[in-house]
């Protein structure tokens, strides 16, 4: 069983989403999973999935969000103590922080026409990020609003600033002009980054409508 009494790695994604490589102690190993004192790869958090790469060319599968243990493909060679690379699949982390970004971009757009609706689920994945809300009707009616919204703020780069909460530190806070909600994903600094964005429409039973969001 694995020890949770983990001290928890330094999280350098948070101070630097944008790096792609990185060196780390091990603290512990048990069978394929390692934990370090540092780490560039995320754990799943704000409903973004965790990141993949490598550590000393052995390929990372997950990396558990409550110990932060890094399971990797096979038992590493190394050992407690040494010093290793690691190397982030920067292509699934850089689409995922995009779509993260386009997320909340959507939330804000429907907010802004369909007021204040309750959101029952949501997730970012590499290939798309969904919002999951109770609604009576299509919601895909409203699209067209939506997007007008979407495509005025994507138009002209806008910065996206992330800040901690000053009353709690441990609150990350998304932020785009007026727009701001908690979130520990990671995200891009700038609207120009995300491309455009397209959505689709899925029922989940009565009452109950998705929003798939989609990079062009």
């Amino acid at each position: 069983m694995i020890n949770m009494n983990i001290i928890k790695p330094k999280l350098i994604f948070y101070e630097n989403p944008y790096l792609k490589e990185y060196k780390s102690k091990v603290i512990k190993i048990e069978g394929n999973t390692i934990w370090l004192n540092e780490t560039i790869f995320f754990a799943e958090s704000g409903g973004q999935e965790s990141d993949r790469g490598q550590i000393e060319n052995i390929s990372l599968i997950d990396v558990d969000p409550d110990s932060f243990g890094h399971i990797m493909e096979s038992e590493p060679q190394f050992e407690v103590g040494d010093i290793v690379h690691l190397k982030l699949d920067w292509d699934r982390r850089y689409r995922m922080m995009r779509l993260h970004s386009a997320t909340h971009i959507v939330y804000f757009a429907v907010r802004e026409i369909l007021g204040d609706l309750k959101i029952i689920g949501s997730h970012v994945s590499p290939e798309r990020a969904r919002l999951d809300y109770v609604f009576n009707g299509r919601i895909s009616d409203y699209f067209p609003q939506i997007m007008e919204i979407i495509n005025t703020v994507i138009s002209k780069p806008r910065d996206i600033v992330i800040y901690r909460k000053p009353d709690n530190p441990q609150i990350r806070i998304w932020k785009m002009g007026s727009w701001e909600t908690p979130c520990s994903g990671l995200h891009v600094k700038s609207t120009a980054e995300i491309g455009n964005i397209r959505l689709k429409r899925r029922n989940l039973g009565r009452g109950k409508e998705r929003i798939e969001i989609y990079l062009a």
